[in-house]
């Protein structure tokens, strides 16, 4: 047998393994939230485009909900505005604000949708305040088990995912930046993570994917870096006051969606090449699956 005989076998492998998970997931919404390394790096920026842009080709129906941290402070420290962080939420004063917004809507969207139609003409950016598709009100962060005051920081508590529906129906990629517009006429800078379980559950997601700067969520942090691959909604629920706060928001995100009907949810390493693919596609998976209850 030859070498080029070999490798087409491989490849031929891959895609029957493929095969049940292209089943499952056919005409499925699947929500994946990008941010972190994945969203820095040319070489994951790609990788993540072309995955996303497979999945549409595939008979799948993703959903891009963006963050934009690294971005953001970066704006701040040039304007001479701190970036403080309680709860692990970024505080964020009206000032701050006004620049969260510019950066996500005026700067990420536009960038994360011209990654993706570089591998074909499918994605719309949209925000949060778009045909009404989040309502926040103000949330606090917990700190030490007390309630902090984070200013313009809001929760989603209502989705219009009409405008979404309507993109996904016309074969479009929905990428949505994570500014919200609250009952009270403010403007509020939602967590990706949060704002991507809420639209998950109200536009039905088969899965929510949250990409990540860790493998996972680790089983004994710091004292091991084994991985956790899946766990139910129970004990994460359980295991959620003594996270790391860089990994409350993550895992809490993947809690809400489970809780609220999606089936599966997510955390994933986004530094790793082809990640969603790799999820999506192979029985092994990767990262850390959460699950309902039984």
């Amino acid at each position: 047998m030859t070498a080029s005989f070999e490798a087409a076998g491989l490849k031929a492998a891959t895609l029957i393994d493929a095969l049940p998970w292209l089943e499952r997931f056919h005409g499925k919404i699947v929500v994946v939230k990008y941010g972190g390394n994945a969203m820095l790096s040319p070489e994951l920026q790609k990788a993540f485009a072309e995955d996303v842009v497979f999945l549409r080709y595939a008979g799948i129906r993703p959903v891009v909900v963006h963050g934009g941290g690294p971005q953001i402070t970066e704006h701040l420290n040039r304007l001479g505005i701190a970036s403080e962080f309680r709860g692990g939420l970024r505080v964020t004063t009206p000032e701050a604000m006004k620049v969260v917004r510019m950066v996500l809507v005026g700067q990420v969207n536009g960038e994360v949708v011209n990654l993706i139609n570089d591998h074909g003409a499918f994605a719309v950016g949209l925000s949060g305040e778009d045909g009404g598709l989040f309502t926040a009100e103000r949330r606090p962060a917990v700190v030490d088990g007390v309630e902090v005051d984070i200013g313009q920081v809001g929760d989603v508590v209502e989705v219009d995912p009409s405008t979404v529906l309507a993109l996904l129906d016309a074969g479009r990629i929905p990428v949505i930046a994570t500014v919200a517009r609250g009952r009270d006429g403010q403007s509020y800078n939602v967590n990706a993570d949060t704002a991507a379980a809420a639209l998950a559950a109200a536009v039905q997601a088969e899965k929510l994917i949250v990409l990540t700067d860790v493998a996972g969520l680790y089983a004994d942090w710091p004292d091991s870096t084994e991985v956790i691959s899946e766990l139910r909604a129970s004990e994460l629920a359980a295991m959620l006051p003594s996270l790391s706060s860089g990994m409350v928001p993550k895992m809490e995100a993947c809690l809400r969606a489970v809780q609220a009907g999606v089936p599966r949810a997510t955390v994933l390493d986004g530094r790793e090449l082809h990640a969603l693919l790799l999820e999506i596609f192979t029985s092994e998976g990767i990262g850390t699956m959460v699950l309902p209850d039984e």
